[in-house]
């Protein structure tokens, strides 16, 4: 057995690794690395930051370089490009499929993009082409260039042995696609009724239904459907409905992680491309265009406070309980946005039942409303035995909560029809109208009804 095979989860390997590295065990690293699959050492380089990863690199087979590249992200294969030749990508890239190549070659500045398209096979490069032709986030970007297609009219014997012959499929292969003379598709073959079905059959006797996606659909939208729909296999057709490409298992994974991080990501304003181990200056930039705009909506909810000043200077109480209603009404619609922002990403958000949501989360919002009301006023009651405050905080949390959850389902929806990211500054905004709300509220009755 392994010294490594006995940790049993990738955070305990990855103290393994550490120690390898405190020992500078040279030895025992380059076997480590020699027995992961392609996956493993592109997740392991992930979770180092760059001058130990950078250590790291020289313990890649230098046969596994090209793949590694291709499955890192994004800017840990600039960092490693930025210092590499023309000829150094070239030889990198050889043997690479389009969609390997075209991954490396993204963060590659055009010199060297001109050298190695002329090194590539004129089909891989005609390939690599087009992928590159795609904006950065749709379907054609991601699809897979090469497929396994036949005419119709064929007999499933000569299919097996077309396949046979040209070497066609690999382990990402699960269809054949049947297409007319233009390339135009018609449906699909499974593998298992190419082995079993008789093979004096012609293909269209077979022949599938099969749901596509067009090349040019926006990312987001592709995985909402690839969700709902649980598919790992989808043809990829343009605009004509001829064959492009296909969505291999692989494929699919990587567009629904994306989708699923970004959609993280954007909640917390935090860009695309920062990770855990991204450098110090490119996290604080990143990051520092939200924390400026949360900054102008913290002055906007100090400033309906500051409405207030003479009710503060008064009563010392309201100071100390001020925080609990903007609280209570931002978790509340924290938890409507989370909710609503999934199910906008799932695809399950349009139409009759929109109006459902909003009456739903009304009563909702209104119902935990009026429970924590009483608790919070209950508690204010204990800890000051002042009615009047007890009947302010009671109104204001009520008042807040219930507003918070129809917030919650209307800046999403809202954003949405402005075709703006309900992830990237819904959580900004919802934070802004709670605090805003809730302070208002508060210290608005608080002014009508105490003083």
């Amino acid at each position: 057995m392994r010294d490594d095979e006995k940790y049993t989860n990738s955070e305990e390997q990855l103290l393994y690794l550490q120690n390898l590295l405190d020992d500078q065990d040279t030895a025992a690293l380059q076997a480590y690395f020699s027995e992961l699959d392609i996956l493993d050492i592109a997740r392991t380089l992930e979770s180092f930051p760059a001058k130990t990863r950078d250590f790291l690199w020289e313990y890649v087979p230098d046969d596994l370089i090209g793949e590694v590249l291709a499955e890192v992200d994004e800017d840990i294969r600039a960092d490693y490009i930025e210092d590499l030749s023309a000829s150094d990508v070239e030889q990198i890239v050889k043997g690479l499929d389009a969609q390997e190549v075209a991954e490396v070659l993204d963060v590659a500045d055009e010199a060297i993009k001109t050298s190695v398209y002329a090194s590539l096979e004129q089909e891989i490069r005609a390939q690599v082409e087009n992928l590159h032709a795609y904006e950065d986030d749709v379907v054609g970007r991601y699809m897979d260039p090469e497929t396994v297609n036949v005419k119709q009219g064929v007999s499933l014997e000569a299919v097996q042995r077309y396949i046979r012959i040209h070497h066609l499929l690999d382990d990402e292969s699960q269809q054949i696609m049947i297409t007319d003379k233009d390339k135009r598709l018609l449906g699909t073959l499974t593998l298992i009724d190419l082995i079993k079905q008789p093979q004096d059959a012609v293909v269209d006797d077979y022949m599938d239904d099969f749901f596509t996606l067009n090349d040019q659909m926006k990312v987001s939208d592709a995985a909402a459907l690839l969700r709902s729909k649980e598919l790992h296999f989808v043809p990829v057709c343009d605009s004509d409905g001829l064959l492009v490409g296909q969505l291999n298992a692989a494929d699919v994974l990587e567009i629904t992680q994306e989708d699923a991080d970004m959609t993280l990501k954007h909640m917390s304003g935090v860009s695309n491309e920062e990770e855990v181990f991204t450098p110090i200056t490119r996290s604080a930039k990143s990051r520092g265009i939200w924390l400026g705009i949360n900054l102008l909506t913290a002055f906007l909810a100090a400033f309906v406070i500051g409405q207030f000043e003479a009710a503060l200077d008064q009563i010392v109480a309201l100071a100390i309980l001020m925080p609990v209603v903007a609280s209570m009404g931002g978790i509340a619609g924290s938890q409507t946005l989370t909710v609503v922002i999934r199910g906008l990403a799932l695809g399950q958000l349009a139409g009759n039942n929109v109006r459902w949501l909003y009456n739903k989360e009304m009563w909702v919002g209104m119902s935990n409303g009026l429970v924590w009301a009483l608790v919070v006023g209950l508690i204010s009651h204990i800890w000051f035995s002042d009615t009047m405050i007890t009947l302010v905080i009671t109104l204001a949390i009520f008042i807040n909560m219930s507003l918070a959850n129809l917030s919650g389902v209307l800046i999403p929806m809202v954003l949405k029809k402005l075709q703006i990211d309900p992830a990237l500054s819904g959580a900004v905004i919802l934070t802004t109208v709670t605090d805003v709300v809730g302070f208002l509220s508060f210290l608005g009755l608080a002014t009508l009804i105490i003083l």
